[in-house]
């Protein structure tokens, strides 16, 4: 399906938005202006976008501990984003959430998760909610190839089998867990998807790196689930340019790899590429765009670094809920 030119533009715009927002994470964070541990989605950008552009609001999202991607995908403010991460009382969760804890229910992203695996059964919970509304929406979770290790992974694939729960479970696979290589850390020594297959849904495949075949997969999974035919299962072979957390030195990897990969499985000179070759659009207009999502992510790191910090008067806000 041939998208419109405004819709490319807002693919890449959204693309190009997430990774300046991280490159920036990733040199301010080296100076310890930004306090916590932070996990950052650079590499990745095509799966979060070609996942995202096919929902509405009030479907639902689950993240993962590697969530920018996942949020801003889904609309949530840029600067929202940049002052939750600065540990700003202006921040999307008056900054008690930070980097891996962030969350915009008005957008119908529930929220990123420090737990490995935790994810899945929130987005379950969340698709039998969609499933009573009965107005045809979906839960998605993301989850890495470290989570498809997890109990809590089985267990959801599971529930959402039994009761056809319109839920969606995106793998991410990356290759590398935290530190660990998925050939050797998954024991069935196939893929991902064959353990989704196993629960009795079913599967898709697809290269994570290219944005088109992310969309066009994503395109025919939600026609399923949103059919009614219950719970399905998507593994995006994807790559991920920095290390597990932002200061791990990626010993793990091999000589020269992440050169190549940047070089060649880069999501966004593979689109760059396709659409210029295309004649969908030209060279000019994608500097443009980058040019655009550095301002941005300009205004929201000049905004966090002016903006409120939380006071002793907050610790015990909006943490509590009386029922």
């Amino acid at each position: 399906m041939q998208l419109s030119r405004d819709e490319l533009i807002q693919a890449y715009r959204k693309m190009a938005t997430i990774r300046a927002f991280e490159e920036r994470l990733h040199d301010i964070i080296a100076t310890g202006e930004i306090a916590g541990f932070t996990h950052l989605y650079c590499g990745q950008e095509a799966v979060a976008v070609g996942v995202c552009e096919h929902l509405a609001i009030e479907d639902k999202i689950v993240s993962t501990h590697r969530g920018h991607g996942h949020c801003l995908a889904k609309g949530c403010d840029v600067t929202g984003m940049m002052k939750e991460i600065w540990g700003s009382r202006e921040g999307l969760c008056k900054g008690k959430g930070g980097s891996m804890h962030i969350a915009d229910i008005d957008k119908g992203m529930l929220g990123a998760n420090g737990i490995v695996g935790a994810g899945a059964p929130i987005a379950v919970g969340a698709a039998m909610s969609c499933k009573l509304d009965g107005e045809g929406r979906v839960a998605i979770t993301f989850s890495g190839d470290g989570a498809c290790n997890q109990g809590t992974t089985f267990e959801a694939m599971n529930m959402a089998v039994v009761t056809k729960a319109p839920c969606i479970f995106v793998f991410e696979n990356n290759h590398y867990s935290e530190h660990t290589g998925f050939e050797y850390a998954v024991g069935t020594q196939k893929d991902i998807a064959s353990r989704a297959e196993a629960f009795g849904m079913k599967v898709w495949r697809a290269d994570g790196c290219d944005f088109f075949a992310v969309h066009d997969t994503m395109r025919e999974i939600l026609e399923y689930v949103r059919a009614g035919n219950g719970p399905a299962a998507v593994e995006f072979d994807t790559e991920r340019f920095y290390g597990h957390f932002e200061g791990d030195p990626q010993n793990y990897r091999g000589e020269g790899e992440l050169d190549r990969i940047r070089e060649t499985r880069d999501c966004l000179k593979i689109f760059r590429q396709k659409v210029t070759e295309a004649g969908l659009l030209d060279e000019a207009v994608i500097d443009e765009l980058n040019e655009a999502a550095e301002a941005d992510v300009d205004a929201a790191v000049e905004a966090s670094r002016a903006a409120d910090r939380p006071t002793a008067e907050d610790v015990l806000t909006d943490v509590y809920v009386e029922y």
